[in-house]
């Protein structure tokens, strides 16, 4: 369904009984809704809780910033360096947190539990660290603070994110090749072997909505906003970091930066995850998220 958050239409899906504790789910760069694994929401629900997943802006059904150019990334990166001040971005991190306070303004829900993958964890530490009022607890999810010296991605991903970049795919079938490329070297051994699901599910999401500029506008907003350890630092939310020891987009020492900066966090590695979801640590995940909640 659509609802109007910050001004602007977003694509909404709630799950379970609407007097249950909340739980919103926020996705990553570039990444619609349908990524969030059924059994991963349908856990939530089964532990108790009402669960909001929805596009973030430029993805998916939701709104599109039609006409305004994201930078390149090389370029803003040049410039943010050496002129801070200078902004590049049609939007930034910050926006895209409102957006998100939006959503839970729209179904009149209070306070909820913020789950965010990859930069939907970004999005996440601003909106706990700006809304606290709003959220219950907090979870980041194989994310990062972005903070300089931390590790980045390996040689082989940097490689892939360049040629996924490059990549101007102008058909759905050029789109899915490219993606699934890009996919095989981020995922878990779980992932990769999984190559006919990865493939099935890249296709639900690019025949729901194909529209590259709207990832070049969500990297411009992660550049654009940059170093978030010192909002993260203010988080008192209670907080439970997990990531994947097998992460080669966001090494997990980027996961333990977050958890290090926020009073009281807790850290879980999941054994084997990388930058994905897999099947077999959807229990696993399900069990601490449903636990931190309760708890909090």
């Amino acid at each position: 369904m659509q609802v109007t958050a910050n001004g602007i239409n977003i694509e909404v899906e709630d799950h379970g009984n609407s007097t249950d504790p909340a739980i919103l789910l926020i996705m990553g760069y570039g990444t619609q809704l349908v990524a969030w694994p059924m059994d991963f929401i349908n856990g939530l629900v089964a532990a108790g809780f009402r669960v909001v997943s929805f596009d973030n802006r430029d993805v998916g059904l939701s709104y599109k910033c039609e006409g305004v150019a994201a930078p390149g990334p090389l370029r803003q990166i040049f410039t943010k360096r050496f002129f801070p001040s200078q902004n590049l971005a049609p939007y930034n991190l910050s926006d895209m947190a409102h957006d998100a306070i939006g959503v839970l303004d729209a179904l009149e829900i209070d306070k909820a539990h913020i789950v965010g993958a990859s930069m939907g964890g970004m999005i996440g530490q601003l909106i706990a660290a700006d809304y606290a009022e709003r959220v219950l607890s907090f979870v980041p999810i194989m994310s990062s603070t972005n903070a300089p010296g931390l590790p980045g991605a390996t040689p082989k991903v940097r490689k892939g994110l360049i040629q996924s970049a490059r990549a101007k795919a102008t058909s759905l079938e050029e789109a899915l090749t490219v993606g699934m490329a890009f996919s095989s070297i981020i995922a878990s051994e779980e992932g990769r072997a999984r190559e006919d699901e990865r493939k099935a599910l890249m296709k639900i999401a690019l025949q729901r909505s194909f529209y590259p500029a709207g990832r070049q506008r969500q990297m411009a907003a992660i550049i654009e906003t940059g170093n978030l350890r010192p909002k993260t630092k203010v988080i008192s939310v209670p907080t439970l970091v997990i990531h994947g020891t097998s992460d080669p987009l966001i090494p997990h020492p980027c996961g333990e930066d977050i958890a290090a900066n926020v009073n009281n966090a807790r850290l879980e590695l999941i054994d084997g995850m990388g930058h994905d979801l897999p099947p077999s640590k959807l229990p696993i995940m399900v069990d601490l998220i449903a636990g931190h909640c309760r708890a909090a």
